[in-house]
């Protein structure tokens, strides 16, 4: 008789939208949708929100609650993975809510949250380009600095889930302010956010750059620097601050961790080579024990934007 294949409900809760899918247990995702978030009306209503396109995406596969393994659910903010319970989320405006409860109810399936940044890592783990490893770190560079923490095998959260900010960690003492109210934090020079912020320095600073053929600085995107990093001495000024600050932040995560990847994720990663192999170099520079330990590679998250919705699948897996 032929095994019955399992199925599980993963569910990516944005600010703006909530992405859902249907994931089986090869990571497949063999159906996915989305529906705004709404959560200026409440959590309540956002809870209600997952409950419907979790219902459509079971009843477009022709799936029973008894079919589904559980939802899992990656959630922006401070998480209580065990409890279930979103600590504090700036992005939902959410205190002490208790999402999982709520979405259970309202579904009848088994429900695990946990932090987004996480619940990416676990994805990329499970099915992308840490598949196998037992030890790595996600680094997301977006509008901060995200991370995931994958150690034998387990996620590493900390103490009601509140750990893993990875991008908290200062490595400029009384550096440029952070969003966080530290100063000098790594996101504050790794984030594609500070990337863009000195590249308008530099153009502001120097009005014969070549960067200026863009336009103006409302143009400046991530992108910039690397287009211009050969033509304009500027331009290659801050992407060796960048890589330099970047690689810092590496090392120390390599060294605390000494994961077998350390994977990079976010905008700033469509560079692919031209960001990983200067990265590679100073980090191989840097490790502690150098040659000597086990070897950190540096890799592009492949999952994209659905490393967080195979990862929340994952949870129940």
């Amino acid at each position: 008789m032929a095994q019955k294949k399992k199925y599980y409900v993963g569910i990516d809760l944005g600010g703006t939208f909530i992405k859902g899918g249907i994931v089986d247990e090869t990571g497949d995702i063999v159906y996915s949708d989305k529906v705004p978030t709404e959560s200026e009306k409440g959590g309540d209503r956002v809870a209600m929100n997952i409950a419907v396109l979790a219902d459509t995406l079971m009843k477009h596969m022709k799936l029973e609650k008894e079919d589904v393994i559980g939802l899992g659910m990656g959630v922006p903010g401070m998480i209580d993975s065990k409890a279930g319970v979103v600590i504090f989320s700036g992005n939902l405006q959410w205190k002490d809510f208790p999402i999982a409860e709520k979405v259970s109810a309202l579904t009848g399936l088994k429900v695990k949250i946990a932090n987004d940044a996480n619940v990416a890592a676990l994805g990329e783990v499970k099915f992308g380009a840490a598949k196998g490893c037992d030890n790595m770190v996600m680094i997301t560079l977006g509008t901060g600095v995200g991370a995931g923490i994958i150690a034998e095998g387990m996620m590493i959260e900390g103490n009601k889930s509140a750990g893993a900010e990875l991008g908290h960690s200062v490595i400029v003492v009384d550096g440029e302010p952070c969003s966080c109210g530290r100063k000098g934090c790594f996101e504050a020079y790794s984030s594609a956010t500070a990337l863009i912020r000195d590249t308008k320095r530099a153009m502001e600073a120097h009005k014969d750059s070549d960067m200026w053929e863009i336009g103006s600085l409302d143009n400046v995107t991530g992108k910039t620097v690397f287009d211009y990093k050969d033509a304009d001495p500027y331009a290659k000024e801050v992407l060796d601050s960048y890589f330099k600050h970047l690689a810092c932040g590496i090392a120390n995560v390599a060294n605390i961790f000494r994961p077998e990847i350390v994977l990079l994720g976010g905008g700033v990663c469509a560079q692919g080579n031209n960001l990983v192999k200067p990265l590679q170099k100073l980090l191989d520079k840097e490790i502690f024990a150098g040659d000597l330990g086990p070897k950190v590679k540096i890799r592009i998250a492949e999952l994209g934007n659905s490393a967080g919705l195979l990862g929340a699948a994952a949870l129940l897996m």
